[in-house]
């Protein structure tokens, strides 16, 4: 068996298409940039753990969170004893989702007032980006070909 011969003329661009990187890096840089403008003005605030109970006689407020913390350290603990635990990596891993849920639940997140104008910059930006970089990832006609066909006029 011989081996194929691969036609060095053909160029591959984004996603192994013919062309379209330079779309591709366009789009790309838009996307960058709308997607930092616009998490630029969110604005992320914390109660650390507010969402406790309280305690009514003595007006103390508790939180829950240091007993979500019991579950992820007996998961560590079963894994010091035997590293192949089923039950501690179970318990490792729904401890850290526990923890990791009651850290976003805490989390106030909001957009930060803007103008309309550059709310649409931002917006535009970074959907006209994404919009780009799918666009780079279909085949473009080369040049060898010569171009998209055309129907014959109809008499």
């Amino acid at each position: 068996m011989e081996p194929q011969k691969v036609s060095q003329d053909k160029s591959f661009g984004a996603g192994g298409t013919p062309g379209g990187i330079g779309i591709f890096l366009l789009g790309f840089a838009f996307a960058c940039a709308g997607g930092w403008l616009l998490t630029n003005q969110v604005v992320v605030s914390s109660d650390y753990f507010v969402s406790g109970f309280m305690v009514p006689v003595i007006s103390y407020r508790m939180n829950s969170f240091g007993l979500s913390l019991v579950p992820f350290i007996v998961g560590i603990g079963f894994l010091f004893f035997n590293g192949k635990s089923v039950a501690g990596w179970l318990l490792t891993i729904a401890g850290l989702v526990v923890i990791l849920a009651g850290i976003l639940m805490s989390l106030h997140i909001f957009f930060r007032p803007t103008s309309l104008f550059n709310t649409l910059i931002m917006l535009v930006l970074l959907f006209g980006g994404l919009g780009l970089i799918i666009r780079s990832l279909k085949a473009f006609p080369s040049s060898q070909e010569g171009g998209p066909k055309q129907n014959p006029p109809v008499p």
